[in-house]
């Protein structure tokens, strides 16, 4: 697969998408005296994560976990969850860069809604509801894109285009 030539979605839209949905997620989130508790998903959702984080007005509590899609033989019901967030009684934002068929986002849900967070909301940066398998939505959408290949600004493939600025895809 080469990269695309084209440029689906420019760094300067991505940026102030993500401000705004920072603000909607604010507006939403807890109190500017509680903690929000991020969960970012590795690896793709990075630059995202680390864009969104920036912008939102509360105190918050980062974490990270590596989840590998149930198409290529992952159990998300299985993650090691980090330590360092209180699931139980938090609120809790997950973070993933792109919701594809459903099947890995819905059984990762699950899994942290079994562990009773007092809130648990969904950020994705890209929205492919073309390929959608399993019923979910999330909460906060950067952008809706039809069935491609993503890669750029912390979506790959193959472990490449990740440093791209802009979403493009391959062919």
């Amino acid at each position: 697969m080469t990269l695309s030539g084209e440029i689906l979605i420019p760094r300067e839209r991505i940026a102030a998408r993500v401000a705004e949905m920072a603000r909607r997620i604010a507006v939403h989130g807890p109190a500017l005296d509680r903690t929000l508790d991020v969960l970012c998903v590795m690896d793709g959702a990075y630059m995202f994560c680390a864009d969104l984080v920036r912008e939102l007005p509360m105190p918050l509590r980062m974490g990270f976990v590596r989840v590998v899609s149930v198409e290529r033989g992952g159990d998300p019901a299985r993650v090691r969850l980090p330590e360092q967030l209180a699931i139980r009684g938090a609120d809790l934002l997950v973070v993933e860069d792109i919701l594809d068929s459903g099947r890995t986002l819905s059984r990762l849900v699950a899994r942290l809604e079994s562990l009773a967070p007092r809130r648990l909301r969904v950020a994705v940066l890209l929205d492919k509801p073309i390929r959608r398998r399993v019923e979910i939505r999330a909460d906060y959408v950067g952008f809706t894109v039809g069935d491609h290949w993503i890669v750029g600004y912390g979506l790959d493939h193959e472990g490449r285009y990740r440093n791209l600025p802009d979403i493009s895809y391959v062919k």
